[in-house]
């Protein structure tokens, strides 16, 4: 039966977020998921493109630099950034298109707007499609994760001769992982993830990301986290210090105020209105771990050097 409002009553405005108007909506294990129609597939980036099958991510990690792509969708850059997460369920479609059509034979880094082996992907399963387009063109490419459902794909990725794979262990200090990181694996089991990788004929390096000032940064915590990626084998390391942009600042400055207070006013004295640390200070963080990374007997990549294997700076991403 169809119902028509009183003409002199006004319907209410729509106040559900932007992104329920135009996706279809699914819940799994506690997550809300927007099932969206990409437009485009392939982000540009400083150092070539970038894929995303997700936006958001439940690992929650609270220095994310991406948060902020949510509040476009009318949702916030917080606690909805960690349990709303857009699926662009058309990627491989796209991708498949886009590279005959745009891409120029640079590198592609893969799940730059959230983890694109977090949770989700076991129910959605969109990465061995994206593994199967890229390596059908040769593509080189890098996927970046923290999970270990990975090695659900190992298989696939091992055989695609331009594929390689970064973890990202920044610290190995779990005290702080929990509250920074609640949703990811342990360092240890990172690591574990790094060496099976490359025993299984995956190149996997480590983004050392993000160093967290205050927090992991004195020389024996920074010697340590050395020390273990490079007992793990891994090909590379690349030391970044953390970065606030908006969306990102807030939500980690909220939780330095709440966790740490007696560090907030160093961290607006590091940062002030940048998303950026004060530039000496972070060429001495990164000079430190490049210094541990040859004595324990590793290749170091500069961050600034675009090579294949290193983490790729913030990318200007197509919202769906």
């Amino acid at each position: 039966m169809r119902w028509d409002a009183p003409p002199l009553l006004a319907a209410p405005p729509d106040a559900r977020p932007r992104i329920e108007r135009s996706a279809v909506t699914r819940v799994h294990d506690g997550l809300t998921c927007y099932e969206v129609q990409a437009r485009t597939a392939l982000d540009r980036t400083a150092e070539g493109w970038a894929v995303s099958p997700y936006r958001g991510c439940a690992q929650a990690c609270r220095y994310c630099a991406v948060r902020r792509g949510h509040r476009y969708l009318g949702l916030d850059a917080g606690s909805d950034f960690d349990s709303r997460i857009v699926v662009r369920t058309n990627i491989v479609r796209r991708l498949r298109a886009e590279l005959t059509s745009k891409w120029d034979g640079e590198p592609i880094v893969v799940g730059v707007g959230g983890d694109c082996y977090q949770g989700v992907e076991d129910v959605y399963r969109l990465m061995p499609g994206i593994v199967a387009a890229l390596r059908e063109v040769g593509a080189p490419f890098t996927v970046h994760t923290k999970s270990r459902l990975i090695l659900r794909d190992v298989d696939l990725l091992a055989a695609a001769p331009g594929a390689g794979a970064v973890i990202s262990i920044a610290f190995v200090d779990d005290r702080i992982r929990r509250t920074v990181e609640p949703g990811a694996p342990s360092a240890q089991k990172r690591l574990e993830l790094v060496a099976e990788l490359n025993e299984r004929g995956v190149p996997c390096g480590v983004a050392m990301a993000p160093i967290l000032p205050l927090l992991t940064d004195s020389p024996d915590q920074l010697a340590a986290t050395v020390r273990r990626v490079a007992d793990a084998g891994a090909v590379s390391l690349t030391p970044h210090v953390l970065r606030l942009p908006p969306g990102a600042r807030e939500w980690y400055l909220a939780w330095i105020g709440e966790h740490h207070p007696a560090l907030a006013a160093r961290y607006l004295e590091l940062y002030g209105k940048s998303a950026d640390a004060d530039a000496a200070y972070v060429g001495g963080i990164t000079g430190q771990v490049l210094r541990l990374a040859a004595r324990y007997g590793m290749s170091p990549t500069r961050p600034e050097q675009p090579l294949p294997l290193a983490l790729p700076p913030q990318a200007q991403l197509t919202l769906l």
